[in-house]
């Protein structure tokens, strides 16, 4: 099995290319959105939320987004601390959830996969790009948030250069190539 990360900074587009890729019948893990389940619903990562951040930090079996945001926004040491204990157990949920895929190819998709270590699972990766004016645009329509947060959040990851220089290949996604003609070469160099 060859498992391919994707990913990119904010905005570019990733769930984009995830979802071309699951239309062509290739299994795509999410990683936010698994890492959102597995916070709602682990009792091991709850109770351990729980002892890092404090009580508030679900309320009503719910997770407090809004407490655990302050806890870590600004707050490097807290972030590490956030994701010390969220990154293993998605790790752990990945490697379930592929050895149950059938798909000589999956794919990955986290925004940090290397900042978080996660390119350790995979074997190629996937960049998807976008100019910075359209990963703004669509951030702070999707978000409904104003540009500084944007670029708060995209001053929290590595560059799309930096990333760059680690990953296989690279999708433009501006609006002005074509995502099905490059993700469609990228599968055939995958899968020759």
């Amino acid at each position: 099995m060859v498992i391919v990360g994707i990913t990119g900074g904010i905005g570019s587009g990733k769930s984009v290319i995830s979802k071309l890729l699951v239309a062509m019948g290739y299994p795509v893990y999410d990683s936010d959105a698994e890492a959102k389940k597995i916070m709602q619903y682990d009792l091991s990562v709850i109770k351990a939320l729980q002892l890092e951040f404090g009580e508030n930090t679900y309320l009503n079996n719910q997770l407090n987004k809004q407490h655990l945001a302050g806890e870590v926004f600004g707050n490097p040491e807290r972030l590490r601390a956030l994701n010390a204990i969220v990154h293993p157990a998605v790790k752990r949920d990945f490697q379930a959830w592929a050895k149950q895929q059938s798909n000589p190819v999956v794919f990955l998709e986290t925004a940090i996969l290397f900042e978080s270590g996660f390119n350790s699972e995979t074997h190629k990766v996937i960049l998807v790009t976008a100019p910075l004016d359209i990963r703004i645009e669509r951030v702070v329509r999707r978000d409904q948030c104003t540009q500084e947060q944007v670029m708060q959040r995209i001053a929290q990851q590595w560059t799309e250069e930096a990333k760059a220089l680690k990953s296989d290949f690279i999708i433009v996604n501006d609006g002005q190539h074509s995502l099905i003609k490059q993700t469609e070469k990228i599968i055939s160099e995958l899968t020759q």
